[in-house]
């Protein structure tokens, strides 16, 4: 814990600002120690900046003989990523550019705070260690070698991955530029009344920075065009089989689009709240929801050109997904 008491010439400031500028900004910290004003905001928002022994907003005007307490604001990281070859890839291409893996659902693509060594990233560098050094030098990188994009935890499907620096920044820019070409597949709550559609809604992060929203007026965090095509391609029962073409690429596109026209993905727990009170108060039956393990939601297909090349790559369906609508 780190304790700061203002002073005269201290006071009169924002907190968020104070911080950054006085003890975390890159001229003075240590590089273990760098915050940008955004993490700082959090931060205060979890309550892991105190003022006075009370949580603060970000706002807040420092006052001469204010205490400051600063939890866990060390980062002492150790800059370096774990191999680990108990993770079985399955690769679906390889060359000297890329290596495609079909990525089961379960697996997180880097590490976190919360998951160190159990990651796809872990294992392509047991599988190819010279991948460890392809990044760039953006923050926390060298726990992505050779990540072009990614997808969520529970989600399966195709995923590219940049063997050399070359290939990294070449990919980097087509997705940048949206020349990458993604079908995904959902099974989703609900019939369509609309068999196809373009969901066209701005996407915000939440204030608690866990989960997306639909950007409203009033949203607080920087607002990003989203931009989702889809298509139905099978019904059964209350359930509907969707081919989903995003043409953005925004943490949780699909699940929050989706979930905002009142179809959630089956299986996903963080953007189905509203819809399941709404169906547990009109459902005249007793519990008739089928469950699944996890969202039902699967990178099918990736198309690209590269180098000269075309290439476009096939994950095959789960078997989650067979068994899930067997049972309907």
């Amino acid at each position: 814990m780190k304790k700061i008491i203002i002073e005269n010439n201290q006071a009169n400031e924002r907190i968020d600002k104070f911080l950054k500028t006085e003890f975390f900004s890159s001229r003075k910290a240590m590089p273990r120690d760098k915050y940008s004003r955004g993490e700082i905001i959090k931060k205060i928002k979890e309550g892991e900046v105190t003022v006075n022994s009370k949580k603060t907003r970000p706002s807040y005007i420092l006052k001469e003989g204010d205490v400051l307490r600063l939890e866990n604001f060390s980062k002492k990281k150790e800059n370096k990523l774990v191999a680990n070859d108990k993770i079985k890839l399955q690769i679906i291409f390889e060359n000297e550019n890329i290596i495609v893996i079909n990525k089961p659902a379960g697996l997180m693509v880097h590490p976190n705070h919360n998951e160190k060594t159990g990651t796809l990233a872990n294992a392509l560098i047991k599988y190819f260690p010279k991948i460890k050094n392809v990044h760039d030098e953006s923050k926390d990188a060298f726990l992505r070698p050779g990540i072009v994009h990614r997808l969520d935890k529970d989600t399966s499907g195709v995923l590219v991955v940049a063997k050399n620096k070359k290939t990294l920044v070449k990919l980097k820019k087509l997705f940048q530029d949206r020349k990458v070409t993604k079908k995904y597949m959902a099974v989703c709550e609900g019939i369509f009344e609309k068999k196809t559609g373009v969901i066209e809604k701005p996407i915000a992060r939440s204030t608690s920075y866990s989960k997306q929203v639909i950007a409203r007026k009033n949203t607080k965090t920087k607002i990003r065009k989203a931009v989702t095509e889809y298509k139905i391609i099978g019904e059964k029962g209350k359930y509907s089989v969707v081919e989903v073409f995003p043409k953005t690429g925004r943490m949780h596109q699909i699940r929050i689009h989706l979930a905002s026209e009142g179809h959630p993905v089956v299986g996903d727990l963080l953007y189905t709240e509203k819809h399941r009170i709404k169906q547990r108060n009109t459902e005249t039956q007793k519990n008739t929801k089928i469950k699944a393990e996890r969202q039902l939601l699967h990178a099918k297909e990736i198309k690209f050109e590269i180098f000269g090349q075309i290439y476009h790559f096939l994950a095959p369906v789960p078997k989650d997904f067979e068994d899930f609508l067997a049972k309907i």
